[in-house]
């Protein structure tokens, strides 16, 4: 197995920064060529699994446009020009939440569409939080901070109040970190 040959890109949409849309044509492994294949650049971003307490999460309720209604997520923005994923994760955390964490721990980075690109997530696990301000997220959505039982997240889940793939693996991802710190502990 190997990747394909990219024989040409051209860029068809450039819409910085939320997204740059390409066609390209490519060489598959077995030698065929396609001539139409398209793939979007779209920019990093961070979710954050933020334990509030040993038995709570912070969540987000909004409304999320792409998902075109009000659901559960994870303190979560985009990664600004040179910022690293970490420090990105910390100022998303404070703006949306207003805490701060002690102990941070990656948990793992995602290509959200794996045949199209559209960016990547970066989840990350945090505790030991510690109030610092009000949230003042800036977003264009109106947000309501929720304490979240762990307890309550695979029904969230399965039922689809958590509607957005970033939030979904986050949660999924900090249960796991959960399950295997108790597992070792």
């Amino acid at each position: 197995m190997k990747p394909w040959d990219i024989i040409e890109r051209k860029e068809l949409v450039n819409a910085s920064p939320f997204l740059k849309l390409y066609r390209e044509t490519v060489r598959l492994e077995n030698g065929e060529q396609i001539n139409d294949y398209y793939t979007i650049d779209q920019q990093d971003y961070i979710a954050v699994f933020a334990m509030i307490s040993p038995q709570e999460i912070l969540g987000i309720r909004h409304y999320k446009h792409g998902a075109k209604k009000i659901n559960l997520g994870l303190p979560s923005g985009y990664i600004e020009g040179c910022e690293s994923p970490l420090s990105a994760a910390k100022r998303e955390l404070l703006e949306e939440t207003g805490y701060i964490a002690n102990d941070w721990r990656p948990l793992g980075t995602f290509v959200v569409d794996g045949n199209r690109g559209c960016g990547n997530v970066h989840v990350f696990f945090a505790r030991d939080l510690v109030k610092k301000q009000e949230p003042a997220s800036g977003d264009l959505e109106t947000m309501s901070l929720e304490r979240i039982n762990l307890v309550q997240l695979p029904e969230l889940l399965e039922t689809g109040v958590v509607a957005t793939l970033g939030a979904a693996i986050g949660i999924s991802l900090g249960l796991l970190k959960i399950k295997s710190s108790l597992e070792e502990g």
